[in-house]
Order: C-alpha cells, then structure tokens, then sequence
C-alpha cells in the first residue's frame, strides 16, 4: 500500500485551509469581508482533491464481482430453494398490533 498521496494530500489540505483562515483574517482586519481567495489557495486546494482521490484510488481493495453468476458459485440451489412456501404472521400480530391500553405491559 502506497501511502505517499494520502499524506500529501492531507498536508496540502492542511495548508490550503491554514491560508485561507489566514487570507480571511487578513480581510477582516482591514475591513473587505468581500473577496475573492487567491490563485495560489485554489491551486493548493485542487491538488489536494487530486491527492486524495488518486490515494483513495491507490489504497482501495479490489472490486468484487456482483454477478448472479459469481453469487450462486457460492451457493446451491438446495440453499436458494429451501424457503417455506407461505409465510404466517398471525401468531406475531397480537404482539406487534397490541394497543398500549390493553392492560398488558
């Protein structure tokens, strides 16, 4: 497992949100709320996406096969077609369809 991206991503994720805290205080302190992130804070911010997701990417198990085909190789047609062929919920009703006033707790 390559770990490389995931730790440049979270350094430049890091350093993109320490500089945008810094711009905004900046801002602040003269008195322009309004405007716009320097160049260099987006750019920091993209290569951050980019990182994490190639690290992501790197460090993901691989697919599995969601097939019928590749389900039933590890079943049996014994193990699929067991079931009961009706199901009964009235024994379970009175228990789940029981008002809270019928002096039962």
């Amino acid at each position: 497992m390559n770990f490389t991206p995931d730790i440049s991503h979270y350094s430049s994720c890091s350093i993109a949100a320490y500089s945008t805290y810094e711009h905004l205080s900046l801002l602040k302190t003269l008195g322009k709320p309004e405007g716009s992130l320097p160049l260099d804070i987006v750019y920091e911010s993209i290569l951050g996406l980019i990182l994490g997701l190639l690290g992501a990417s790197l460090n993901a198990p691989p697919l599995k096969d969601i097939t019928w085909a590749s389900e039933m190789k590890k079943r049996t047609i014994d193990g699929m077609d067991s079931r009961l062929g009706f199901a009964h919920y009235k024994s379970r009703g009175k228990f789940l369809f029981a008002s809270s006033h019928d002096g039962k707790t």
